[in-house]
C-alpha cells in the first residue's frame, strides 16, 4: 500500500519533502494501531477545497483540510485534500513559519485517518495535544 503526494496545478509545493511525510503518516497511523492503505495527499487552492466543502459537507466556508476515511479492518486509506492557500494564510495569520503551519496540518489530516473528529471544543483541544505532540516530535517540514 502507499502513501501518494498530488499536486493541483495551481498549489506547487516546493516545501514538502515526500519520503519524510510519508513516513510521518505511517507512525502517525501505527501510533493509533492502523496499517497503511491508499492514502492520497492532494495539495490544492481553496477554491477548489471550497467547492469540494460544499459539494460533499455542506458547508460554505473555505478550510485548509479536507479528510475522506476508508476503513478496512485495520487498515486505513483515504484522501486528504489540502489547501495550500489557507495553509500559508494560517501560517501569517498564527505568524509561524509556513513549513511548520504545513506540518500541523498534515497531521492533522492524518488524525482525522485515525478516528480522530474536532467537531465540539473537548475534541479540538485533544486534537490540538496531539498535533503538539507530533510537531514535537518531528519538527518542522
Amino acid at each position: 500500500m502507499a502513501v501518494r503526494i498530488f499536486y493541483e496545478e495551481t498549489a506547487p509545493l516546493k516545501e514538502i519533502k515526500i519520503k519524510r511525510t510519508k513516513g510521518i503518516i505511517r507512525h502517525i497511523l501505527a501510533d493509533f494501531s492502523f496499517n497503511c492503505g491508499d492514502i492520497n495527499i492532494v495539495f490544492t487552492s481553496d477554491e477548489y477545497l471550497i467547492n469540494m466543502n460544499r459539494q460533499y459537507l455542506s458547508h460554505d466556508y473555505y478550510t485548509d483540510i479536507i479528510t475522506f476515511p476508508v476503513y478496512d479492518d485495520d487498515t486505513v486509506s483515504g484522501d486528504v485534500f489540502i489547501s495550500s492557500d489557507r495553509v500559508r494564510e494560517n501560517a501569517e495569520k498564527f505568524r509561524v513559519d509556513f513549513c511548520n503551519e504545513l506540518m500541523r496540518v498534515i497531521i492533522h489530516g492524518t488524525l482525522h485517518l485515525c478516528g480522530m473528529k474536532d467537531t465540539t471544543p473537548s475534541l479540538r483541544k485533544r486534537m490540538t495535544a496531539h498535533e503538539n505532540k507530533y510537531l514535537d516530535v518531528f519538527g518542522s517540514l
